[in-house]
């Protein structure tokens, strides 16, 4: 069966995470992802560690298979036509170059990369866009996370604001590029026109304020911290049981909230007044958790698992991640995939989680040494043995 984006050539000049992470997502769908990177340096999350593989970051290696590596270098005139020769057979070009400066100065533009190609698609990425009157600022994960808001409201009240522990900003820019450049394939379709996908960290991470937004909009009052605690669900929580270990349950309806009364040994809070709504309990968490919290001591947390799960209340065990990259589940589903490395061996990594049943995804190519395919792509472009031996002492590649 053929992926999804089969015969589609993406050129990759980003680095670090966000355009890294789109580019995987894109070649897991099926596209042939060309990854253009600094002759001798490469890739700077190659170097963010540790731990290495072999030398290789693991950060690095988590988001770069089904792609090729080529060297070049896009300042010197040489390489410049190299690319240029990419982009003239390429359908979508991505970025993440700074400033709109170095772009013009570069001439990978857009301008200047839609008058060679009608229908490339341009994604570029960017701390803030590239219009506005910040848009020539660099932008990295941490600066959006406080940016946001989001930092504000994470953690417990009372403590100082807490960062989330993946890069949350990075990655959510690449799945919204991703999105962006399917839709732009799909109106190149329909018209034969490529177009700029103009992508910010900032605004990617702005997303995830989501509910909290919307209350603000709607009440004019600043959110503060919550800790564990849901702002507009209860009870909704991680929770202590009998044995001292935590689980999570998540009481997010009125009818589970029955449920959750009636195996729990709290019929009297059922009909409580106070209690019968959510919106009754959120409003009168102070009064409502004591009664949860001290019900929870009586069974172990495996047995509150089993007994709330036959009931069907949500809950769940508070995995580390060795037991959740461990689960039988997701390891039913492929949802770990297994490359083989020329020179590291067996690599593992967390599949893109999208389940298609008459194109699926490909995992096919482990993450590239440095400038793996310069040769091979350099070929395929009609460059010669002696023209590309050249190019290497020029430093061009």
């Amino acid at each position: 069966m053929t992926p999804p984006l089969d015969g589609i050539r993406v050129i990759d000049q980003t680095q670090a995470l966000a355009g890294p992470y789109c580019a995987m997502i894109l070649g897991d769908l099926g596209a042939e992802v060309i990854k253009i990177e600094r002759p001798g340096s490469g890739d700077q999350s190659r170097t963010w560690g540790p731990p290495f593989v072999g030398g290789e970051s693991t950060y690095y290696l988590a988001v770069n298979r089904n792609k090729r590596s080529m060297t070049l270098n896009v300042t010197h005139p040489i390489g410049k036509e190299v690319l240029y020769r990419l982009v003239d057979g390429g359908d979508v070009f991505m970025t993440n170059i700074a400033t709109n400066a170095s772009l013009k100065r570069y001439g990978l533009d857009y301008d200047a990369l839609h008058a060679r190609n009608v229908r490339l698609i341009y994604a570029s990425i960017s701390g803030y866009g590239r219009v506005g009157s910040r848009a020539d600022q660099f932008g990295y994960d941490l600066v959006s996370q406080a940016e946001s808001g989001v930092m504000s409201i994470t953690g417990h009240p009372g403590e100082g604001p807490m960062r989330f522990p993946t890069p949350i900003a990075d990655m959510t820019c690449g799945l919204f590029t991703a999105i962006g450049i399917l839709a732009a394939l799909e109106h190149r379709r329909k018209t034969g026109e490529g177009q700029m996908l103009d992508m910010s960290l900032q605004e990617g991470q702005m997303t995830w304020l989501e509910n909290y937004a919307g209350a603000y909009f709607a009440t004019g009052e600043n959110p503060q911290q919550y800790g564990n605690r849901h702002p507009q669900i209860a009870p909704y929580e991680p929770l202590q049981a009998g044995d001292g270990r935590w689980f999570v349950l998540g009481v997010g309806s009125d009818n589970t909230w029955q449920k959750f009364c009636a195996v729990a040994g709290l019929e009297v809070l059922a009909h409580d007044s106070r209690f019968s709504s959510n919106a009754d309990r959120v409003r009168n968490y102070d009064a409502l958790m004591p009664y949860v919290r001290e019900v929870l001591q009586r069974h172990s947390a495996d047995e509150w698992l089993q007994i709330l799960r036959d009931a069907d209340v949500p809950v769940g065990k508070i995995n580390t991640v060795a037991e959740a990259l461990a689960d039988s589940h997701l390891l039913e589903r492929n949802f770990i995939v297994e490359l083989e490395h020329p020179e590291l061996g067996t690599l593992k990594s967390l599949a893109t989680p999208v389940h298609m049943s008459a194109s699926p995804l490909r995992y096919e190519r482990h993450p590239p040494t440095l400038g793996e395919q310069t040769d091979e792509i350099l070929h395929e472009l009609n460059y010669s043995r002696e023209q590309i031996q050249d190019m290497r002492a020029w430093g061009v590649v």
